[in-house]
């Protein structure tokens, strides 16, 4: 990995682990995609691999992750879904000609045309968005309950409890915070 870029947060889902390419929204913002190549990169760990990447293509990257979360937030609180982000998800979901090809051990693999391979690659990424949204798939949209990040996550937990879009970053500072607080308030008084 280069140095000076943060590493990506991965998580099961794929359209929600995109969202998190984008993370502290509320806080310092960290931006794990910022340039083409990283978004190359990001691609290749979720199997989903191009041979190169615009500065338009990020830019319609950028533009897929943003309308993903929006959305996914609305869902997630129960509002009603901002239509031009949906439409971004869906012009993304069309535009794409990826395939969903079975592999010889029995999992799901994408085959992404050779044509416009980042542009596939959202499309499948805007795919899983839907099916996630539309409520085709066992879990629940949920909020990071950290006030920094307020993330979008696809809950998938059997009690569908889930606060943190990832225990290791969002849950373990939260946890830290309030035990350091805890310690304070137990040598002040």
């Amino acid at each position: 990995m280069p140095a000076g870029l943060p590493d990506f947060r991965l998580g099961n889902v794929l359209a929600t682990s995109f969202t998190g390419t984008l993370s502290e929204r509320h806080g310092d913002r960290v931006e794990r995609i910022p340039t083409p190549q990283r978004l190359v990169d990001w691609l290749v760990v979720y199997g989903l691999a191009v041979d190169s990447c615009t500065t338009a293509q990020l830019e319609l990257a950028w533009e897929l992750r943003e309308s993903i979360h929006a959305v996914a937030t609305a869902a997630a609180l129960g509002d009603a879904l901002p239509a031009p982000a949906v439409q971004v998800i869906n012009d993304s979901s069309i535009r794409g000609r990826a395939a969903a090809v079975l592999t010889s051990e029995g999992s799901r693999r994408w085959r992404l045309s050779s044509a416009s391979c980042v542009e596939d690659a959202l499309g499948v990424i805007a795919a899983d968005a839907i099916s996630i949204i539309a409520g085709e798939r066992d879990g629940r949209l949920a909020l990071c309950a950290s006030p920094t990040c307020r993330a979008a996550f696809f809950d998938t937990s059997q009690s569908r409890t889930r606060k943190w879009c990832d225990m290791n970053t969002c849950g373990n500072r939260q946890k830290k915070a309030r035990f350091n607080a805890n310690q304070r308030k137990n040598t002040q008084g």
